[in-house]
């Protein structure tokens, strides 16, 4: 479990911004961003401890969704090379062993691409392939449409990586106008290092920041 480490200068500045300490049931929705095998499973080519971690967390939260009616959404990074959603050309350097096993495990229907089966998937969610590391930019664009037919106004964001698919996903939304909680227990990175500043980048200008614990007596209030 990451040593989470928010220094309180940043949770007092980030009040001015981003401040939302109650939810509205028919407004609310909660996106798990890529817990997915290859980054969550052990011997998974992204994976880390951390992100294993949280499994439990973001299963209680789902469940706390699901028992409100709000919707809970899950994301899968996806590559491919074709068509409109491939990615440019020199993004990816196959040359490289390590990038070439990344590129692999995350194409469709390979088993790094599949959500971790420790992940409680309801029938009712939304599963989501995502193209590019933020999921409003992904040029699908079906988190966007999934949204606006919900009518959801504040996105609680859990998931891997906080440095980079969370954190790249909490900006866009936010600049979006979505409200956005990301939660510090419940999201996890490859270092407590790269965690924390995730996480202070993200209080500072672009969500609230809160624990899972105080997330769950919100939504049980909804």
């Amino acid at each position: 479990m990451h040593r989470i480490d928010l220094p309180d200068w940043a949770v007092v500045r980030g009040r001015a911004l981003n401040d939302f300490p109650a939810l509205a049931r028919a407004r609310t929705a909660l996106v798990v961003i890529d817990m997915q095998n290859v980054f969550v499973a052990e011997g998974g080519v992204y994976a880390s401890a951390a992100a294993r971690d949280i499994v439990p967390t973001i299963n209680r939260l789902a469940g706390a969704m699901r028992a409100k009616g709000a919707p809970v959404i899950w994301t899968r990074t996806t590559y491919t090379a074709e068509g409109p959603w491939a990615a440019p050309d020199w993004q990816y350097d196959t040359a490289d062993p390590s990038v070439a096993a990344g590129v692999a495990a995350l194409q469709a229907g390979a088993e790094g691409h599949a959500l971790h089966p420790l992940m409680e998937v309801a029938p009712g969610d939304i599963v989501v392939d995502k193209y590019r590391y933020g999921a409003f930019a992904c040029p699908a664009g079906e988190l966007n449409r999934g949204l606006a037919r919900l009518g959801a106004e504040i996105l609680i964001i859990t998931g891997t990586a906080t440095n980079c698919c969370v954190e790249t996903t909490a900006r866009e939304a936010n600049m979006a106008g979505y409200k956005v909680i990301v939660i510090a227990d419940a999201t996890a990175a490859p270092t407590d290092a790269e965690h924390n500043a995730a996480l202070l980048n993200l209080r500072v200008n672009f969500a609230d920041v809160r624990r899972a614990e105080e997330v769950l007596a919100m939504i049980a209030a909804m």
